[in-house]
């Protein structure tokens, strides 16, 4: 039997810059909305994916065919809410199945005010994507005419020279205890971190002072930081200037570093490198990147639409020490990992492009949240890192 009529999903349109054009049902709040269009890979894990920080102004199109199995819980976020501009997936689950679900995916949407589209036939939009770039985007219920809402969406601005992590960084600066014997303490700036971040460093025996992207020197020093930590985060790295004078002061200070996703553009951006823009980014859970440092290849988790250029080979030599790439993607060759070496080649700071916390999964980088310990335990035990 039919739903009621006044169940039934209102009329949605999505279009793309460049005048391609869908039409779908309604899928969570009413309205309309406008970001750069994007897609991701993964199978599962799409809670973390919605309140991920680093989606910030993105419309998410999940390749995925079948969303909201296992509904929405409070256990799974990596925020306090949901990140996205927009969602698109193809067949939502019309019941959630999953012993925490307390919420269907739908209700979250709408309740938080966040616009989708439903019965897209995603194939041919990711198609369309990898063929054309990642672009702007509008979803609409409100509007039926593809010409005026084409108009909003070339208006609307675009992700490059976007400065957006103060946007969604911590507004005042809290703590991750250390679980069980605390080993170190960590300053973290908060350019998007995901929760499960600080969660794993404090597993390691971290005290993790979460800090906002304002952070100066003197304030990663008041926490008596045995290391500075980068996080993930929106926006062009090529627009972000005062993290990376940050970092550069703590390189000089002689701080170990590690970042991660954006912490990765931004070490990069501080070793001297540029950072350009990829075609559609890299958005999943199935994406194989070797760390050249063992040879061994790890299936990853991803969430980047910038990227470092780096030499692929050699090291580079810069004010700190000599950098080199660590890890490359085995799909494309990008840079996905650098190392800052001293002259007597001895490990003094480190970052990934990719998402080493990997909620939810896989688990094959968690290794590098130790390698980050080993890094201030060897730094500690030598003297380094106490320069003025």
């Amino acid at each position: 039997m039919a739903p009621p009529a006044h169940d039934l999903p209102a009329p949605a349109l999505l279009v793309l810059e460049d005048g391609r054009t869908f039409r779908g049902e309604s899928f969570g709040a009413e309205g309309e909305t406008f970001g750069e269009a994007v897609f991701s890979t993964g199978m599962s894990g799409y809670q973390e994916t919605l309140t991920d920080p680093s989606y910030h102004r993105q419309v998410v199109v999940m390749t995925a065919p079948h969303v909201g199995n296992t509904g929405m819980n409070d256990e799974d976020r990596e925020s306090s809410r949901i990140w996205v501009a927009g969602y698109v997936v193809r067949d939502p689950a019309r019941v959630p199945s999953n012993w925490r679900s307390a919420r269907t995916l739908a209700d979250d949407l709408r309740e938080q005010g966040v616009v989708g589209i439903s019965g897209v036939d995603t194939r041919a939009l990711t198609r369309h994507l990898r063929e054309r770039g990642a672009m702007r985007v509008g979803i609409s219920t409100v509007e039926t005419d593809p010409e005026r809402l084409l108009e909003r969406v070339r208006d609307a601005a675009a992700m490059s020279g976007a400065n957006l992590s103060e946007a969604v960084t911590t507004a005042e600066p809290y703590v991750v205890p250390a679980q069980g014997e605390k080993r170190f303490t960590v300053a973290a700036v908060d350019l998007g971190i995901k929760a499960n971040t600080p969660r794993m460093m404090s597993e390691r025996g971290m005290e993790v002072h979460v800090l906002p992207a304002t952070a100066t020197l003197d304030e990663v020093r008041a926490t008596g930081a045995d290391g500075l930590f980068f996080s993930n985060g929106p926006g062009d790295p090529a627009a972000t200037t005062r993290q990376v004078e940050l970092l550069q002061d703590a390189l000089r200070a002689g701080i170990p570093y590690f970042g991660i996703c954006f912490g990765n553009q931004l070490f990069g951006r501080a070793l001297g490198f540029g950072t350009y823009k990829l075609k559609y980014g890299h958005r999943g859970i199935n994406q194989p990147v070797m760390d050249r440092t063992t040879g061994r290849v790890e299936v990853t988790a991803h969430n980047h639409g910038f990227a470092v250029d780096a030499p692929l080979e050699g090291a580079t030599a810069t004010e700190f020490g000599d950098a080199s790439v660590s890890h490359v993607c085995l799909n494309d060759d990008v840079v996905e990992g650098l190392e800052l070496r001293d002259g007597d080649g001895r490990l003094r700071s480190f970052s990934v492009q990719y998402h080493p916390e990997a909620a939810a999964g896989p688990h094959d980088a968690a290794y590098l949240f130790d390698r980050f310990g080993d890094l201030m335990s060897d730094r500690a035990r030598t003297g380094a890192g106490t320069e003025a």
